[in-house]
């Protein structure tokens, strides 16, 4: 089955938007998708990505003029300014724990895409603290999984272990920003490109004969 690697951080508004059609092309492909939450804050200032909060304020207007007219055409709700966002960095790791969730889930062989699409809803348009343990609980029980034991699950050795490499790979890979995903050796970077992802995904079924 070929395998379709998504690097992000759970906490990028392009990876919510991404969601539902990421959902769609991973259904018709009947590709392996394998999320892979990494370190952004660490490995994206070392590959060439420039973080929102450093960029100049018309970069910045822009963002938020993007993120409004993706919220409009996708018929998706997202606050432009959400609550639980910070906009000035006061701890370096407040985004590092949703990850660590998506991958206990992932791991035990549980839905994970829609944990991560309900994480990332959670932050960006119903005003919940992902940062929060007890609110990154309540979610994991509202989707159908064990909340507790995934929280639990978030600490340990092969969680952290994962955590470490998939920002390993980002790093080798070149990955600057979120999401990116790899087809065939190739990156195609935001939620933007799922269109071509879906291209590179029928070429490459027809070239292995799938």
């Amino acid at each position: 089955m070929i395998e379709l690697p998504c690097y992000y951080s759970v906490s990028s508004p392009w990876a919510y938007f991404a969601g539902p059609r990421l959902q769609d092309v991973v259904r018709r492909h009947r590709v392996k998708l394998v999320l892979k939450p990494y370190d952004f804050q660490a490995v994206v200032p070392r590959t060439g990505g420039v973080p929102l909060r450093t960029r100049p304020e018309p970069r910045r207007s822009y963002h938020e003029l993007e993120l409004d007219r993706w919220r409009r055409y996708l018929g998706m709700p997202l606050n432009l300014k959400p609550k639980h966002y910070p906009q000035v960095i006061t701890d370096p790791n407040w985004n590092k724990a949703p990850g660590w969730m998506v991958i206990a889930a992932q791991s035990a062989g549980l839905d994970a895409l829609r944990l991560s699409h309900a994480l990332l809803r959670a932050l960006w348009a119903e005003e919940r603290d992902t940062a929060d343990p007890a609110v990154r609980r309540q979610i994991g029980d509202e989707n159908g999984f064990d909340g507790a034991a995934l929280v639990a699950a978030e600490t340990s050795a092969p969680v952290q272990a994962l955590y470490k490499r998939y920002s390993e790979e980002a790093e080798a890979l070149g990955v600057f920003g979120a999401p990116t995903f790899i087809v065939d050796g190739e990156r195609f970077w935001g939620q933007d490109r799922l269109d071509f992802v879906d291209r590179a995904l029928d070429a490459l079924r027809i070239r292995l004969g799938q």
